[in-house]
């Protein structure tokens, strides 16, 4: 969500005159994260999100926000897509694929207790339930060929202890990539600095820049590894039991899918080890970019990996 392509305020009021809005009131930069550029979009009378891709080719943007659409559709509290005149989600701005989705209210819990966790894992169980019946596929853009290749040129940066625990894993995680579980769209991202909350309740979870067909439980791997974690690394107890029983009571995890989360949970770790070395180490140009500390995720992957115990119970 950095700041990669500027869009001044007179080049976006005259790409607005495509869409069936009030005239641009204000256009305010969004300047964290690292994927795409994401502006606030006020209107006369709306409140918008305006993101421009700078990685993704059009061609992938029906599935993201197709996605969005479909989960809207089902009661998923997520953004949705506005369309254009023509009734298109896309189109181009300043040689950027560009999109608008409804803005939603609220702010992120970076604090969360065992109560916000429930939600979490209630509101990632409605979606996977709905995503159950979308049509779209769209193969991870960072599963196992991505991890591969972001290894590979990762390696060169390490000290030894990290190479090791960098092999090690990645040995560990091709036992991972044969293993069939229930699949379908997911989330593939959802921190919590992407899930916003009006006081105590959730209003909506955010940033689908990372949806893809996986496994849903490493969807809730992924969800749990930043939610439940405490200063130690370690999943606090209370919240990986209120987050995993919330999920478990909308979508009920089969039985490989519960012998599978300690290697789940070490793959989630892994994901984003690899990704923020490879944005720390290979970093790309853009304004108001910040790389996120790889330190942290080598920390929880060697916390998963100390104590990666039995298969989840029931």
């Amino acid at each position: 969500m950095s700041v990669y392509t500027k869009v001044s305020f007179d080049e976006l009021a005259a790409w607005l005159l495509r869409y069936a809005l009030s005239p641009l009131a204000d256009l305010t930069p969004i300047a964290s994260g690292i994927e795409n550029t994401n502006y606030f979009v006020t209107t006369e009378n709306e409140r918008l999100v305006l993101t421009l891709y700078e990685r993704l080719p059009a061609e992938d943007l029906p599935f993201y926000l197709n996605l969005m659409a479909h989960l809207a559709q089902h009661g998923v509290p997520a953004p949705a897509p506005i369309a254009d005149r023509s009734g298109t989600y896309f189109s181009v701005l300043n040689n950027k694929p560009a999109s608008l989705v409804t803005r939603l209210d609220g702010a992120p819990q970076l604090t969360p207790d065992a109560a916000h966790c429930a939600q979490i894992g209630r509101t990632l169980a409605q979606l996977h339930v709905a995503t159950g019946s979308f049509r779209g596929r769209h193969a991870n853009p960072r599963g196992a060929a991505w991890r591969t290749q972001a290894a590979r040129a990762v390696k060169r940066f390490l000290q030894p202890l990290q190479l090791e625990l960098l092999n090690s894993e990645m040995d560990a995680q091709r036992k991972m990539a044969r293993r069939r579980l229930p699949h379908s769209a997911i989330h593939g991202d959802l921190f919590r600095d992407n899930a916003l909350f009006v006081g105590a309740k959730l209003a909506g979870i955010i940033d689908f820049g990372f949806a893809a067909t996986d496994a849903l439980a490493y969807d809730l791997a992924i969800t749990v590894n930043d939610w439940c974690i405490d200063a130690e690394s370690e999943l606090d107890a209370k919240r990986t039991r209120a987050l995993i029983d919330a999920y478990q009571a909308v979508r009920p995890l089969t039985d490989d899918e519960r012998d599978a989360w300690p290697l789940l949970l070490r793959l989630a770790a892994l994901r984003f080890w690899l990704s923020r070395l490879y944005d720390l180490h290979l970093p790309r140009p853009g304004e108001l970019t910040h790389a996120h500390d790889p330190e942290h995720f080598e920390r929880v992957l060697r916390a998963r990996v100390a104590r990666s115990g039995p298969p989840l119970s029931r």
